[in-house]
């Protein structure tokens, strides 16, 4: 490839996507923001400011680009429509199921244009996507069960938190879900994360759902405390969501861990390590450089690459994966 542009490539999770992308594609990573003395920051990547919101500006990140990769939320649409519009690849990591279905509508332009979007390209979604498959293609069940576990002492981006602000809202029952070491069983909080929407209906699976955790047993026991209070309806309120969004860029209270697990019947399967923002810029990197061998349209991870061989792959840059066992019971779940 000759042109690789990463909008929002200086963020959190942006910064370890081009990192590796300048690796593997010397002098064809762009890093575009609005922040060119960021983007200057990113080693081996060339840096171009960009203003998403002026029509002008993103014509100019996009007109020669092979492919676009968004890490922000930011008129995903329009941006993915852009890129669609002109032939050139198009990968999101949102995590939004509303956004990302929009995006689905125009599997149709992709085609015409010969051109690929993949979505779900991060952790979660992403890796819990080919986890739930892989799991139920190996037990066959009809419901598979998800769980999300990052560290509290993760650096995470403003727009990774925002989102889960927006998520803390809409908090759903609670379950007890089982993590590979050293976290052993947890209480997990059904959560908006987008795989349990896109993957119903595939793989023979009728439901699915996706639980969430920290790794401070303290801080998942106030997420709990707080929907049963009601508090978490105060975040909807401008300066209450300002205030909590500016402390949790401050105080960092856990560790760098993550762990993402799936269990269909009695069959779970595990991905675990250190740094989930590496682990998702990863993800989304490798299936850059496959984009070639992949099909024209808009399609999620699970839709595009073997579940086994891809999370294999992926493994190999530092991370744990258990690729399945049969438990003994299935995983419970009891809504509160």
């Amino acid at each position: 490839m000759d042109r690789i542009v990463v909008l929002g490539g200086y963020g959190a999770v942006g910064r370890e996507a081009a990192t590796a992308l300048a690796e593997w594609f010397p002098g064809a990573v762009v890093v575009a923001g609005r922040d060119l003395a960021k983007a200057r920051t990113v080693p081996g990547a060339v840096p171009l400011q960009v203003d998403l919101r002026d029509d002008a500006d993103l014509e100019r990140a996009v007109d020669g680009a092979d492919t676009v990769l968004m890490c922000v939320e930011q008129d995903n649409v329009r941006v993915a429509e852009a890129c669609l519009e002109r032939g050139v690849h198009y990968l999101d990591l949102s995590a939004s199921h509303e956004l990302l279905a929009a995006i689905e509508q125009l599997n149709g332009l992709a085609v015409q244009r010969s051109a690929t979007a993949v979505l779900s390209v991060g952790l979660a979604p992403g890796v819990t996507n080919l986890l739930a498959r892989h799991c139920a293609e190996q037990a066959g069940g009809t419901e598979v069960r998800i769980g999300v576990l990052l560290g509290a002492g993760e650096r995470y981006g403003p727009a990774s938190i925002e989102w889960t602000l927006d998520g803390f809202a809409a908090i759903g029952p609670s379950s007890r879900m089982r993590f590979p070491p050293p976290y052993g069983t947890r209480t997990v909080h059904r959560f908006p994360f987008s795989d349990q929407y896109t993957l119903a209906g595939a793989y023979g699976i009728d439901r699915a759902t996706t639980g969430l955790c920290l790794d401070s047993r303290a801080l998942t026991a106030l997420l709990a405390a707080a929907r049963r209070t009601g508090a978490t309806r105060l975040l909807r309120r401008p300066r209450v969501r300002a205030a909590a969004l500016a402390a949790l860029m401050r105080v960092h209270v856990g560790s760098e861990g993550f762990a993402v697990t799936a269990t269909a019947g009695t069959f779970t399967a595990s991905f675990s390590g250190h740094r989930q923002r590496r682990a998702t810029g990863l993800t989304a990197a490798l299936l850059i450089r496959r984009l070639d061998a992949l099909p024209a349209g808009v399609r999620h991870i699970d839709q595009v690459v073997e579940p086994v061989e891809f999370l294999s792959e992926l493994s190999k840059h530092g991370f744990d994966l258990d690729l399945g066992t049969a438990d003994d019971e299935p995983a419970h779940y009891d809504a509160e």
